[in-house]
């Protein structure tokens, strides 16, 4: 009889995910999560600056924050990790985030389909009804078992 999996935590899994990678140089952090959606946090650093006279962060490293929140929230509906690939995410940028200030990603995994993931998110610089950007995106579950695929 296989091991049980073991349920996905993003709390735990977060900090491992970052280590040695893109994201774990981005310095992303775990800020919290429910059953559907996960937050987590890009700090203000400036070799992040977009232009570096308004010393707010680029648009690159807030895709990317956003991209493994994604995941995240994917994997915590689940509950369950699996291999994912981002099939299709869209920011649409509402304004610059303040000066000097940590840019904050909360996506939500809205549906689950039969080999795709729904999310939707806002990145925010503190003050979640003044978003920095809107996001949307559909990721597709990669599983050597198709019996794999509609867990959750």
């Amino acid at each position: 009889m296989p091991d049980e999996p073991i349920p996905f935590d993003p709390a735990l899994a977060a900090p491992l995910l970052g280590k040695g990678s893109h994201n774990g140089w981005l310095g992303l952090r775990y800020r919290d999560h429910g059953e559907d959606w996960v937050e987590l946090e890009l700090p203000w650093r400036a070799d992040l600056l977009g232009e570096e006279e308004e010393e707010v962060l680029a648009s690159g490293p807030i895709i990317s924050l956003m991209d493994m929140a994604s995941g995240l929230s994917i994997w915590t509906r689940k509950k369950l990790f699996q291999p994912i690939a981002t099939l299709d995410l869209r920011v649409d940028y509402l304004r610059g985030s303040k000066p000097r200030a940590s840019v904050f990603g909360r996506v939500q995994c809205y549906h689950l389909g039969h080999s795709a993931a729904f999310v939707r998110g806002i990145a925010h610089d503190g003050d979640a009804d003044d978003p920095v950007a809107h996001m949307q995106g559909v990721f597709m579950t990669i599983a050597t078992d198709p019996r794999n695929f509609a867990r959750g």
